[in-house]
């Protein structure tokens, strides 16, 4: 009898980490600015050439470099920029940080950016895009770089859960201006907390360095045009967002394992996307076209519920030995546009509104075994069963 399989636990940290730790522990040498080949440093690097980008900035969180991105590209304060209405709430958040107005955008039931309303709101009072490939589902990319530079418009990637993530066989993140990762514990890679920016625009680079908390002459220990550096010396706010050396020595060696988590990624996602397809009562959209996937979750639709039958859905899987959060109906979910009071009054999405109500979202991590991709699969197919079947009286 195969139990309920734990899908909140990580990968184990790979054993060179813990000598590289122990080596900073006992030198006390965790500051990133010790010497041009400290681990962030060398991660740096190496996040930069494993992405095929010319810089790399290793920093906090993703939010951290989201932020960054909208500072570097020196927008003027009320800029508004457009970015999807699923996501994460610290994406727009870190729009707000950086004293920019966040304008919501229609996403339809694929988790997609809504390209009519899209193209509808880049109008001349947009001065940024930032997208956000939220859950690792990718827009159409090629739709969207169009339009915005037809427009002149820089877009930033929201990359956060993308991370192995290809269109066209190019890394999502180097498809904008700048692209924005994640290494926080739920992501392909982890280290409990940080981020890292890349880009290929040095300028861009070199202010965003700086801002990171590169203070006097810091920034001669990054491999960017230094004069693009002089140019900003003293003229720009030091937020100090750095990563620690502790942090990267916990990346550095998770790189190379990233194929192979890609690849049992989207295997365990195929495999269990298969089996929820076969129930009248669950949907999972596929990719588009372009898009070759690095999930570590699966995300679908509930076909044909109300909201209690919907309800009841989350409470049978849970019985059953797996948990769900539906977007919508999950109490304050951080990921449900309509929680984030922060900004004010904004007009109703319609679209993203129903489409939140009935997405589901489930942990699928990519060391998981076949038998429990079953194990998973058969709950929740079983769940949507128990409900729309029939089999349960509920309540009782």
């Amino acid at each position: 009898m195969v139990l309920a399989p734990n899908v909140y636990d990580a990968e184990p940290i790979p054993a060179d980490a813990k000598v590289e730790i122990e080596r900073l522990l006992q030198s006390g040498d965790l500051f990133r600015y010790t010497s041009e080949d400290a681990p962030v440093a060398l991660l740096e690097r190496e996040f930069a050439e494993l992405m095929g980008a010319k810089y790399a900035l290793a920093v906090a969180s993703c939010s951290a470099a989201l932020f960054l991105s909208l500072k570097a590209l020196g927008l003027p304060r009320g800029a508004r920029v457009l970015v999807p209405a699923f996501t994460f709430a610290a994406v727009p958040s870190s729009i707000v940080h950086a004293d920019c107005v966040p304008v919501l955008v229609e996403v339809g039931e694929n988790y997609r950016i809504d390209m009519d309303d899209f193209e509808t709101k880049l109008d001349a009072t947009i001065d940024a895009v930032m997208i956000s490939h939220m859950r690792g589902h990718t827009s159409d990319m090629d739709a969207i770089m169009a339009l915005a530079d037809a427009r002149g418009i820089p877009v930033v990637e929201d990359a956060a859960h993308s991370l192995g993530t290809t269109w066209r066989g190019r890394n999502i993140g180097t498809l904008g201006r700048v692209g924005c990762f994640s290494f926080q514990s739920y992501k392909m890679v982890n280290s409990g907390e940080g981020g890292i920016l890349i880009t290929d625009d040095a300028d861009l680079a070199a202010r965003a360095v700086i801002m990171s908390g590169a203070y006097e002459h810091n920034w001669k220990k990054h491999p960017v045009l230094q004069d693009a550096f002089s140019r900003w010396q003293n003229k720009l706010p030091l937020y100090n967002t750095r990563m620690h050396n502790l942090t990267a020595a916990l990346v550095r060696p998770q790189l190379a394992q990233l194929p192979r988590r890609v690849r049992d990624g989207l295997r365990n996602h195929d495999h269990v996307a298969r089996q929820l397809d076969q129930s009248p009562w669950l949907s999972v959209p596929p990719p588009l076209p372009p898009e070759r996937r690095a999930p570590d979750s699966i995300q679908f639709n509930l076909a044909g519920m109300d909201d209690l039958q919907a309800a009841q859905f989350t409470e049978a899987a849970s019985r059953r030995g797996v948990s769900v959060q539906i977007f919508g109906l999950t109490q304050d979910n951080a990921r449900a546009f309509w929680n984030w009071k922060f900004l004010g009054p904004q007009p109703d999405l319609p679209k993203t509104r129903h489409m939140l109500m009935r997405a589901c979202d489930t942990r699928l991590p990519a060391r998981l075994k076949t038998d429990e991709l079953d194990f998973i699969a058969d709950a929740l197919v079983g769940a949507a069963a128990d409900v729309m079947d029939g089999q349960l009286a509920f309540g009782t």
